[in-house]
């Protein structure tokens, strides 16, 4: 049984004729009678009295009241698909740091929202080393994150670029300086990212090229956290720019620029090679990849 022979039995129930049914729906009357025939043999009934005019029999009517039922449905379908590629509609889940959530989502997701309300969107936030593998798996279906590596399994596109910066309390010793260099910074007691995070391998490769034994004191999950523990004066930080950007406008860290710090590093948006996308995924991904720049790293 398939669609067409319902809507075959369907035309024939309403113009009581082979002829005229075949000339509605383009078909033959030898193909309008053999579709007929298929549907009767199937289900071992006969659906048509064929003198004429030609009537549906008992079991005929029965099998047009369900035809007509899954027909009903199938143009519901129809509808609702060409509905989601005119309105999209769904529900995304975005895995991305902790920073990320809190200094680029907001700008990004009230304009979304405000264009398409009938997406919903739910946060994960993560280490930057998690990422990854939580689109990989399937546990988020869109990550927002520092790009590294080339994976096969993932498709990327890049959002903007950040810079990691040097940041200490207004009352820390280095707080008068506006520059430094790396080397000043191997005495000093450092507050830096858990080593698995992505930023943290950044600026580790920083160290390593200036064959320097950083002074850690402490490694945190988060630039959140690292930030709040050098507003406390507990030692330098070496964190993203744009997370500390709100900070340094209050005047609670001082930014000290480090010229060898000075490299940009891509932040982009990533999901699972292959996998099917439903209308809020390609429009919430048509979106953020035509973004300006200036929308993701503004400090407004």
């Amino acid at each position: 049984m398939n669609i067409s022979q319902l809507e075959t039995l369907q035309t024939i129930s309403k113009t009581m004729s082979f002829r005229k049914a075949g000339e509605l729906l383009n078909l033959t009357q030898p193909a309008v009678s053999a579709q007929i025939k298929s549907l009767e043999d199937e289900f071992g009934t006969v659906l048509i009295d064929r003198n004429q005019p030609v009537t549906l029999t008992d079991r005929g009517q029965v099998f047009l009241e369900h035809a007509e039922k899954i027909l009903a449905i199938v143009e519901e379908m129809k509808s609702r698909l060409t509905d989601l590629n005119q309105n999209p509609q769904g529900h995304i889940v975005l895995g991305t740091t902790t920073s990320i959530a809190i200094q680029i989502l907001p700008r990004v997701l009230s304009y979304f929202q405000d264009q398409f309300p009938l997406i919903k969107t739910t946060i994960q936030s993560m280490p930057s080393s998690q990422v990854t593998t939580a689109v990989e798996n399937g546990t988020v279906d869109i990550g927002i994150n520092y790009l590294s590596e080339r994976n096969p399994n993932i498709e990327s596109s890049i959002l903007y670029y950040d810079t990691y910066e040097l940041v200490v309390a207004p009352n820390h010793p280095m707080s008068g300086l506006t520059h430094t260099t790396v080397e000043s910074l191997k005495d000093i007691p450092m507050i830096l990212l858990s080593p698995d995070a992505l930023g943290r391998k950044f600026i580790d490769q920083i160290f390593r090229r200036y064959n320097i034994q950083p002074n850690i004191v402490m490694e945190l999950s988060s630039s959140e956290e690292v930030k709040r523990m050098a507003e406390l004066n507990l030692g330098a930080a070496v964190v993203s720019k744009l997370a500390v950007a709100n900070e340094v406008k209050l005047g609670t860290l001082k930014l000290i620029k480090v010229a060898e710090l000075e490299m940009f590093h891509p932040v982009g948006v990533i999901y699972k090679s292959g996998r099917y996308l439903n209308s809020a995924m390609q429009q919430f991904l048509s979106d953020l990849k035509g973004m300006p720049e200036a929308q993701f790293i503004s400090s407004e």
